[in-house]
């Protein structure tokens, strides 16, 4: 299937009426024959079945993992199967003169330790893995300023963990967040580093895949994101249980009220009627009496 035809169901997800209907959907997506990075990208499937990781139907979430999982295995087998890539096969003799040329010196010196060089495609990084600035082989120096440039490398660590998405788009987005912060906050001080901290942490969730995709694809706007509260930027899973924990909280304040007792020691100036409930508090200062409040039940 090529990317025009798979850009209509694709597009069909976002429309579903049901759950049935994104099932049928995906179980269509599910049992292409052959899926490409090229073919991912150009089609935005990955990004489109990503966010359903995160439905509130189990079924659907599932699905779209196991989707998910499935085209990275064959992605991945893809690039080993080319050697890389296009880059890797054009360096192929570079890496091969390299290997050799390191050889050569270990032979000379052999006290000398081999550190092995990160993979410089982002997208040939190994899907299975986690991805990184290291392992990507991407460097961020571009405001001469160190602090600066490793918030900016703490952003790009975020987003790419678990990404697809080619070096140059993740790093785009890393700089513009640092930037906006940077201006938000009127240089590197004490809230600037809170601030990037904040972003950090909720966009390396593993339980919100949904926020990192957003903000990757520029489905999310980088100021509005960067202006997010943590209950904002929270998975839909956890605004639930934060709902849940209050609504609870709420029934157990509402439990806590002053007991009312029955007596029949005050008679109701109206109907005479002495069966009543009464509770008392302390509405004055201390050194004053509690003020009773008595209601009488009428039958």
């Amino acid at each position: 299937m090529s990317a025009a035809e798979l850009k209509p169901l694709v597009k069909s997800l976002s429309s579903a009426a049901t759950d049935e209907d994104i099932v049928g959907i995906l179980n269509t997506l599910k049992q292409q024959p052959k899926i490409t990075e090229s073919l991912l990208r150009e089609s935005k499937a990955g990004l489109a079945v990503g966010k359903l990781r995160q439905h509130a139907s189990k079924r659907v979430a599932d699905l779209a993992k196991e989707i998910v999982r499935k085209w990275k295995t064959e992605v991945e087998r893809e690039k080993q199967a080319s050697g890389g890539g296009a880059k890797g096969a054009s360096n192929g003799k570079t890496a091969a003169a390299k290997k050799s040329a390191s050889a050569s010196s270990n032979a000379a010196t052999p006290s000398t330790p081999v550190t092995p060089t990160a993979s410089t495609s982002g997208s040939g990084s190994k899907l299975n893995e986690t991805r990184s600035a290291k392992t990507d082989g991407v460097k961020i120096e571009y405001t001469g300023d160190k602090t600066r440039d490793k918030c900016a490398e703490l952003i790009y660590d975020a987003l790419v963990f678990d990404s697809g998405a080619p070096s140059e788009q993740v790093m785009t987005r890393a700089k513009d967040i640092e930037k906006t912060v940077f201006n938000d906050n009127s240089g590197a001080n004490p809230a600037y580093k809170a601030k990037i901290r904040t972003l950090f942490v909720n966009l390396k969730d593993k339980n919100n895949p949904g926020l990192r995709e957003s903000v990757v694809s520029g489905d999310l706007a980088i100021a509005k994101f960067c202006r997010m509260s943590s209950q904002d930027m929270a998975s839909e899973e956890r605004k639930a249980a934060d709902a849940k924990i209050a609504q609870e909280n709420l029934f157990k304040t509402l439990g806590a009220e002053e007991v009312q007792a029955e007596t029949d020691a005050f008679q109701c100036g109206r109907c005479k009627q002495r069966k009543c409930r009464y509770r008392q508090a302390q509405t004055r200062s201390a050194d004053e009496p509690m003020t009773t409040f008595v209601t009488w039940k009428f039958s």
